[in-house]
């Protein structure tokens, strides 16, 4: 695929200014979908989770989940909105192979939360405010498989196969009002915008937020307007980006394109466009439709939604502490430095060392082993790290480094077997026999026989050259299979030589 021409970023913000919105949607952890029976689970066998209503057959009639009523509310007041006393669905009409009713059922301008905001703060400090114009209800499509060709798109494809267990899970779909101002900051803007988005479902406990799961997804609309002119310029959205650093690119590379094409005295097209995680580029997608496109109109077949004010005052009593607060005391309670925690925030691991910390294990411990041995561990296997191993797992690993039963580098094999499914970290210890040997009498065993077999070093060793004890110590690691504690192993081949210090 052609890349397109790219104006330098500096350059592109020297000349034009970018105006954002995102639409953000979030797929609820109902146990059903939306409007019928049918399980809400991931990563089942294709089209097992259908039914007549789901699939849009005759005869097959919706009815609300009220689960999802309660989560769409919840996740409105989270986001400082107002919730509507009285909203209704609507039918959103358009034909796609994903969609097996021919419409999506939806809500246009009669939405259950409307007029919020949210605050970010960016890695410089800087406080961006970002106004929520709605948060809706809607179901989802299914999910096509492109198969043959060289990008996974429709294009060139040979042919496409549609799974519709998708299809009708609840979805709340959060819509920004322009944000203007973000200037060089827009890209960051945009990551820490569904960043927080993020972070406040999974505090509720309204969606799993796995976003390479697609749980959260992002549609980003850009477009650029010349310096001193009030005339917006027309946006592209580019759709369905699934990662945090994604959503930065995408809104970075957008800016950098439209400038070019607008500069060089192009036009831009209203259209959406599709990301390519690969080439960290986008491509046209299809002309973008305005809402008299989709010819909404009221669903027949449910009947509007009207929460009490009761209700919603109980619901707003039941929301958790807002992220960024939590993040604040959080940090302050471990003690951690800014760049440490913020390792850990842009690992998505804030929950993981959190838990593990609860369990018993210190705070560097904690993020000491999560950003490093089990993130590596779940980068190769392709994995989050959080789905690979448990909190209390982890905190049982650390315990037993801490007690001495393992060293740093047995602990990595003990990791190895929890996460292999041997059971827990002492379980593993005791059936691959990975325990320190702690007996002194084996170390100097096993340091005598290394001394004789490097009689030069054991004479550098007594000449004050304390360094040269490392070949002694690397044998006596090898011939217990790195089952000691090399610190106490150094003290004893010292001591052995007659050169302690």
């Amino acid at each position: 695929m052609k890349k397109a021409e790219l104006m330098d970023y500096d350059k592109a913000l020297e000349l034009f200014e970018p105006v954002l919105g995102f639409e953000v949607h979030v797929e609820l952890n109902t146990k059903t979908k939306m409007f019928c029976g049918c399980a809400n689970e991931f990563g089942q066998g294709a089209n097992t989770n259908t039914c007549p209503t789901c699939l849009g057959l005759p005869g097959g009639l919706p009815q609300v989940n009220a689960q999802a009523i309660e989560s769409s509310i919840r996740l409105g007041l989270a986001l400082g909105c107002e919730i509507a006393e009285y909203s209704r669905f609507a039918r959103k009409n358009y034909f796609y192979p994903d969609t097996a009713k021919n419409f999506q059922t939806s809500q246009y301008d009669e939405p259950i939360a409307f007029d919020g905001q949210l605050t970010i703060e960016l890695e410089s400090g800087r406080l961006v405010t970002v106004d929520i114009e709605r948060a809706h209800m809607e179901d989802d499509a299914g999910k096509l498989t492109h198969v043959g060709g060289a990008t996974g798109r429709i294009q060139g494809a040979d042919y496409s196969l549609v799974d519709y267990n998708r299809g009708g899970v609840p979805l709340v779909e959060i819509v920004t009002q322009m944000i203007e101002g973000g200037e060089a900051d827009s890209p960051e803007i945009g990551r820490t915008y569904v960043a927080a988005i993020r972070e406040i479902v999974k505090a509720l406990g309204v969606s799993n937020a796995r976003m390479e799961e697609g749980n959260v997804r992002c549609d980003a609309n850009v477009s650029l307007r010349p310096r001193g002119s009030n005339v917006l310029g027309t946006r592209t959205e580019t759709k369905n980006v699934n990662s945090l650093r994604s959503v930065e690119r995408a809104v970075r590379y957008e800016i950098q394109r439209q400038a070019a094409l607008l500069h060089a005295g192009g036009t831009i097209t209203q259209e959406t466009r599709h990301w390519h995680e690969d080439t960290g580029i986008t491509s046209a997608g299809r002309p973008k439709s305005d809402a008299d496109d989709y010819r909404y109109f009221p669903e027949p077949d449910l009947v509007p939604v009207a929460p009490s004010r009761e209700w919603v005052e109980e619901l707003r009593a039941t929301l958790p502490e807002p992220p960024a607060a939590r993040r604040k005391r959080l940090q302050a309670d471990w003690g951690f430095a800014n760049l440490e925690f913020q390792d850990v925030v842009n690992s998505d691991l804030l929950d993981a060392v959190e838990a593990t910390i609860a369990a018993g294990a210190a705070p560097q411990a904690a993020r000491k082993w999560w950003t490093g041995e089990v993130a590596r561990l779940a980068n190769v296997s392709g994995v989050s790290a959080d789905s690979l191993v448990q909190p209390a797992q982890v905190a049982a690993l650390i315990e037993l480094v801490v007690a001495g039963t393992l060293t740093d580098r047995l602990a990595r094999q003990v990791l190895e077997g929890v996460i292999a499914g041997e059971g827990t970290p002492l379980e593993v210890v005791e059936s691959r026999g990975l325990a320190v040997v702690s007996d002194d009498g084996a170390l100097i065993a096993a340091i005598d026989e290394a001394l004789a077999a490097q009689p030069d070093v054991l004479a550098k060793i007594r000449d004050g050259k304390v360094q040269a004890a490392g070949a002694v110590i690397g044998a006596v690691m090898k011939a217990m299979r790195g089952q000691a504690d090399a610190a106490r192993v150094r003290e004893l081949v010292l001591e052995r030589a007659g050169a302690a210090e």
